[in-house]
């Protein structure tokens, strides 16, 4: 049967390269074995109906690019591109969030921050943007995302990125559950598109969780701010069920940590007590935010809570989120594997992974045939029809129909 993600019948409009950091190539290489598959599927289809592709570098074995980002001793860095990308769509990927990776200064380590990795994305950028078809940039976790607003005198450096990225000939930006997508109105008469992975949130989630039922006395979707309500909003409507909302009142007098503390959460919405929720919003940071959340809900009588996130940041460590397992504030963390995680969450009894490779991959294919995404990647479609499937194996929960 063919592959939905494939496209036997459609050339790209050039050869495909994939650049990916070294702080992105974990991810990368699961996006290349998709993208792989999917064009090897193409290929027998083809052969089966007695035709051809002929099409130079469709079908390889690799489409990563081969390069690297050395330094020198003074930390100073440079791209090196070390095969021909002329004529090549380059789709380079970068994850600005992976502080696993250091180099030396003088003798000293030094972390990857954000900041290091954006530059060595305009590195990779620099050296091929001459003679590339295409360059396109994939950041999941956008970089500066938070810093999306000018408050005072601040930098406003996500809308200062954008601009650069384009400024140096970028075709088009891709990004993950922005913190806010109207920052891409930096950049009104260019390429930025924002995918947001709920279906492979819930999918994970409802065929790992034991016992998962959707209805509205057994489950309920939950926003931690005002922030992630649309999130919520959105999640809740397409499972046809109640959603519920935590608003912060801050002390605006004070500054802590570079932001206003919180002084208590307030809950708006019908009540919790016997029912699984899941708590929705785009990353966990500290996490302290979602463990507060946690502990209200527990206390209104919630049967179980999950957390789920596009994006782990864990920036605190993991001791909370154990501390609050042990005392069962929460059931269940759900994130992507979109961004870097240290290997020890993955030890963690509470925490489940959702793999957006194959995902993320059939984004790459589409844009490099140049055909629409809307076509073979709506999340609303897709989501809707898993419930669908869902529903019809719990006897008894056959609401689905009534949903409008």
């Amino acid at each position: 049967m063919p592959n939905s993600y494939a496209f036997s019948e459609q050339l790209p409009v050039a050869p495909l390269k994939i650049a990916a950091l070294k702080g992105c190539m974990e991810l990368a290489a699961k996006v290349n074995e998709h993208i792989v598959a999917f064009r090897k599927n193409d290929m027998e289809e083809l052969a089966q109906r007695k035709e051809s592709l002929h099409y130079r570098g469709y079908e390889r074995e690799s489409y990563l690019l081969d390069l690297e980002c050395p330094r020198f001793g003074t930390g100073e860095g440079k791209c090196i591109i070390n095969e021909s990308v002329r004529g090549t769509d380059i789709f380079v990927m970068a994850d600005v969030t992976n502080y696993s990776l250091s180099y030396t200064v003088n003798g000293f380590v030094n972390h990857m921050s954000p900041d290091d990795h954006y530059q060595d994305m305009k590195r990779i950028i620099s050296a091929s943007i001459s003679t590339a078809h295409r360059v396109l940039v994939i950041m999941p976790f956008l970089y500066e995302g938070r810093q999306h607003k000018r408050i005072k005198r601040e930098s406003l450096d996500c809308a200062y990125a954008l601009e650069e990225l384009v400024s140096m000939g970028v075709n088009n930006i891709i990004t993950f559950d922005a913190h806010d997508p109207r920052v891409q109105n930096a950049i009104p008469l260019h390429g930025f598109d924002n995918f947001v992975p709920t279906y492979n949130l819930v999918k994970t989630i409802f065929t790992t969780i034991p016992d998962m039922k959707i209805d509205k006395d057994h489950l309920m979707i939950i926003s931690p701010d005002e922030g992630a309500m649309h999130r919520a909003v959105y999640l809740a409507n397409n499972l046809g069920v109640d959603m519920g909302m935590f608003y912060k009142r801050r002390d605006y007098s004070k500054v802590v940590g570079g932001r206003n503390p919180i002084v208590a959460h307030e809950f708006l919405g019908d009540g919790v007590e016997g029912k699984t929720v899941i708590i929705i919003d785009d990353m966990i940071s500290s996490g302290e935010s979602m463990i507060d959340t946690a502990k209200e809900l527990k206390a209104r009588n919630a049967a179980r809570v999950i957390v789920c996130a596009t994006f782990g940041l864990f920036t605190n460590g993991f001791s909370q989120f154990d501390e609050a397992y042990h005392r069962e504030l929460i059931d269940y963390v759900c994130t992507t594997n979109l961004n870097y995680r240290n290997p020890e969450i993955f030890t963690k009894p509470w925490y489940i992974e959702a793999d957006i490779s194959k995902f993320l991959a059939a984004i790459i294919n589409s844009l490099n045939h140049d055909v629409s995404i809307e076509r073979v990647l709506s999340p609303t479609t897709k989501l809707q029809t898993f419930v669908k499937k869902f529903c019809a194996k719990e006897d008894g929960y056959q609401y689905y129909g009534k949903i409008v």
